[in-house]
């Protein structure tokens, strides 16, 4: 499947709780594109990342993934956008405990969404260093390997746009490798990746890496090093709590 551009221009969210949120966000992702969001505690990142997946409905602004405006869609037509075209990682895996690997891999395809053969969903887990748990229930892995699991499906059906939010937070180094190898790799496919991490070597294998503070954009690095990355985050973090 073909990368979309994702686009979110001047995007507002607020929590009615009064929880942190993001004020008059703008950016620009298009195909073939990886970017990591950084900042520090609070500062808006799984926010940012639910909004431009349609996950949260904006305040203001708009956000567009190719042609469809998400700000602007009623839910069923929200819900097809996301299974057609949107590969989701997220922090708690969201894996059905009575499937096997090979069955939540195949999860979107069993649900109507695009067509996975059996071979791609083999492939998918191969990628991320499962090779031999088709058969596996997620009762019998580690949190690591459930987490390797949730990025295999969503990579499989080479969505056009890939969301993933902290998907190395519970692997080790070499899992981690296998990971980012595979976003690395559905990015030079042309698919579009926006990615939350905490972790300066993670953010360091995008192509940028978008810091918020305070729920808006601070700054946008590109080609630097983790140590860098590193320097920048702590710094983001002093002046947040600065504020």
């Amino acid at each position: 499947m073909a990368g979309e551009f994702l686009s979110l221009e001047g995007v507002s969210y607020h929590y009615g709780s009064g929880g942190a949120g993001i004020t008059d966000v703008s950016l620009q992702c298009p195909p073939g594109s990886w970017t990591a969001i950084m900042g520090p505690s609070g500062a808006g990142k799984s926010t940012l990342l639910n909004c431009a997946s349609g996950l949260l409905p904006v305040d203001q602004g708009l956000v567009h993934i190719g042609q469809h405006d998400l700000a602007r869609m009623g839910e069923a037509d929200l819900t097809r956008v996301r299974r057609d075209l949107i590969g989701f990682v997220f922090q708690d895996y969201n894996l059905v405990e009575a499937f096997t690997c090979l069955q939540n891999v195949m999860l979107s395809f069993l649900f109507g969404g695009p067509r996975i053969e059996v071979d791609d969903a083999v492939r998918a887990l191969q990628a991320v260093g499962l090779d031999g748990f088709a058969d596996v229930y997620p009762s019998d892995m580690s949190g690591g390997q459930r987490q390797r699991v949730a990025v295999a499906r969503a990579l499989a059906s080479r969505p056009s746009v890939v969301f993933a939010d902290e998907p190395t937070g519970a692997l080790d180094t070499a899992g981690s490798q296998l990971v980012l190898d595979a976003f690395g790799q559905v990015a030079a496919r042309g698919s579009t990746v926006l990615m939350v991490t905490h972790d300066p070597d993670v953010a360091a294998r995008a192509g940028s890496t978008v810091f918020l503070v305070d729920g808006r954009i601070h700054s946008v690095w590109s080609g630097c090093t983790a140590e860098q990355l590193a320097m920048h985050l702590a710094e983001t973090t002093l002046s947040g709590a600065d504020r």
